[in-house]
């Protein structure tokens, strides 16, 4: 499907409304409706259980949104942290020079980059240069005239206090990292944890983005789901680190396939050249999935080496080394950062479980969530009106484990149909003879088959199916 059309289809099914609406908007503003909220509840529940709760190296945090200042001045983010952004003369379309090379590399098969590549922080005269030399065109109406390149900050600026003047100026945070950087000695204190260990962080993050777009794929608001994994650094252990952020790709690959069901052939691995890591990074390497518009990032994986700790701690003059309890060595731990945008996770889940089912001249469309991460796990539909009594006692049961949607308007056929376009499993219907013998017919949203199952063992039926 067309990326405009999953944008009808999540504002219709309640996943994903456009913000401010009734005021005419806001660019770049969405708003999760009932469904939405859900599925974005499960994903992080997914990610936190798989990462956190089932792993005795990692732990949790939640930092604060406002940070002081110099924390952003000394992860490089303020005076660092930009896009070169440029205009085409004819359409007057702002864009993106990175992206537009980024794009043309991937449509036309070009391997050739500009010099000292390096995504957003190449040289701007480097990105002119190929623009020039490779005759890229204008993405919205084909011109060859663009603007000079400039940089563009992205950092959202607001004020704290009484007065707004450069004493009172600070930052929404553009990423989670630098909360759990900040605190990293005190985890280590609090938490008794032993290098190597993670620190996990689900929260929002703030980008002044100049071509936002493509639906939630880049918000200027998302949440990011972030850890932190803290292991020996080079001198200590030569290659531990390269070892460990393989690790971290196999494990970040096997969740999106076998816990949120996203298809293998939808995704693959891109790893960053010499020439377009950061400065800082030792390997990065981005899980891409393949959206209606190409292939985009979903999830980055980076070996940030130990830059940020260093930083921090030669700017505090705090000591934020380790000290290893087993070896007697103190050092400055090296970190991989796996980190997914949970806004983009959600839109890939639903355009990864976006089916249609067709016979004879009709078609309609169905969500194939797996039931572990779908908004809501059961339907519980009375055959008829007069059955709502019964039909609400099952709802009662199910409810104290699983988030139901309960439905007793119009043909038992249509309800079916209306639970699978949000995606539900499983979908009880209530008929007197079944409930008279204290049981239920279920139907399986993927097969269409049915099964009579008692009401007693429910639960449990469906805890087996994974919900």
């Amino acid at each position: 499907m067309e990326m405009k059309d999953m944008v009808s289809y999540a504002g219709s099914h309640g996943f994903v409304y456009q913000g401010s609406e009734i005021y005419g908007g806001l660019a770049n503003s969405w708003d999760y409706g009932p469904m939405g909220s859900l599925l974005k509840e499960n994903l992080k529940n997914a990610w936190i259980k798989a990462f956190v709760q089932k792993r005795a190296d990692m732990t949790l945090l939640d930092s604060s949104i406002l940070m002081n200042p110099q924390v952003w001045i000394t992860s490089w983010h303020v005076g660092g942290f930009s896009d070169p952004l440029m205009d085409c003369r004819a359409c007057k379309q702002r864009l993106r020079a990175d992206k537009l090379i980024e794009e043309y590399a991937e449509t036309s098969g070009d391997d050739e980059m500009p010099k000292e590549w390096a995504g957003e922080s190449t040289p701007p005269e480097n990105l002119t240069q190929y623009i020039n030399e490779k005759g890229i065109k204008c993405p919205f109406c084909g011109a060859k005239e663009f603007t000079d390149i400039r940089k563009f900050g992205l950092m959202f600026k607001t004020s704290q206090g009484v007065t707004e003047d450069s004493a009172s100026q600070i930052y929404l945070r553009p990423e989670t990292a630098q909360g759990i950087f900040i605190n990293f000695a005190q985890i280590v204190r609090t938490s008794r944890r032993k290098v190597p260990f993670g620190v996990a962080q689900v929260g929002k993050a703030f980008r002044n983005e100049i071509t936002p777009g493509n639906f939630v794929f880049r918000t200027r608001e998302f949440e990011q789901m972030e850890i932190e994994y803290f292991c020996e650094p080079e001198s200590i252990a030569p290659g531990k680190h390269l070892e460990c952020h393989a690790k971290w790709k196999e494990d970040c690959w096997n969740f999106l396939i076998d816990t949120i069901g996203i298809r293998p052939e939808s995704l693959r691995f891109r790893d960053h050249g010499p020439d377009e890591l950061s400065f800082y990074s030792a390997a990065t390497s981005d899980i891409e999935y393949k959206f209606p518009f190409g292939w985009g990032e979903l999830w980055g994986i980076a070996d940030r080496t130990d830059y940020d700790l260093g930083a921090h701690m030669k700017e505090s003059k705090q000591d934020l080394s380790y000290f290893d309890p087993f070896t007697n060595q103190k050092y400055i731990p090296y970190v991989i950062e796996p980190s997914v945008g949970l806004n983009r996770l959600m839109l890939v889940t639903m355009l990864n479980a976006y089916d249609e089912v067709e016979s004879g001249e009709w078609k309609r469309a169905i969500l194939r969530f797996k039931p572990s991460v779908a908004p809501v796990k059961v339907a519980i539909l009375p055959l008829v009106k007069k059955l709502s009594t019964e039909a609400k006692s099952v709802y009662s049961l199910l409810s104290e484990h699983f988030v139901c949607e309960y439905d007793e308007a119009g043909a038992i056929g249509k309800r079916y149909y209306r639970m699978d376009e949000i995606g539900v499993p499983f979908s009880i219907c209530i008929d007197s003879e079944n409930f008279e013998q204290k049981q239920v017919t279920v139907r399986d949203r993927d097969t269409g088959t049915q099964e009579t199952v008692k009401i007693d063992d429910l639960v449990e039926f469906f805890r087996k199916k994974g919900c």
